[in-house]
C-alpha cells in the first residue's frame, strides 16, 4: 500500500454517461458525425455550387438536439460547431442508452425462457 487514498471516483451519472458513450453504435454515430463535419468544411472551402448547403447536412444528422444551441445562443461563427457537437453527444447518449436497454431486455428474455 502506498499510503495514498484514492481520489473520489466518478459519480453515478458520469459512469452512466461513460457507459452510454462506450457503445459501438454510439461511437459509430460520433464517427459519422465527425466525418460529415470534415466533409462540410472541405466542400465549403472549395468554390463549388454545393458549398452553400454543405453545413445543413451535419446539422440535420445531429437533429433535433443540434437545434437547441441554434435557438438559445447568439449567432456566431463557432455556433455551427457547438450545435453539431452538442447534438452529436446528446444523440450518441440516446443511442447508447437504447442499445444497452435492448441488450438488457434480450438477456432478460433469454433467462426467463
Amino acid at each position: 500500500m502506498t499510503g495514498r487514498s484514492p481520489g473520489p471516483g466518478p459519480t453515478a451519472p458520469a459512469r452512466r454517461l461513460g457507459h452510454a458513450l462506450k457503445d459501438v453504435f454510439a461511437l459509430g454515430y460520433l464517427v459519422v458525425c465527425a466525418g460529415l463535419v470534415v466533409w462540410a468544411y472541405v466542400v465549403s472551402a472549395s468554390d463549388g455550387s454545393d458549398a452553400s448547403m454543405a453545413g445543413v447536412i451535419p446539422l440535420l444528422a445531429t437533429a433535433p438536439a443540434s437545434f437547441v444551441p441554434l435557438v438559445l445562443l447568439p449567432e456566431s461563427a463557432a455556433l455551427f460547431v457547438v450545435a453539431i457537437v452538442f447534438g452529436a453527444l446528446v444523440n450518441a447518449l440516446v443511442i447508447g442508452w437504447c442499445a444497452r436497454a435492448l441488450r438488457r431486455g434480450r438477456s432478460h428474455e433469454d433467462s426467463v425462457s
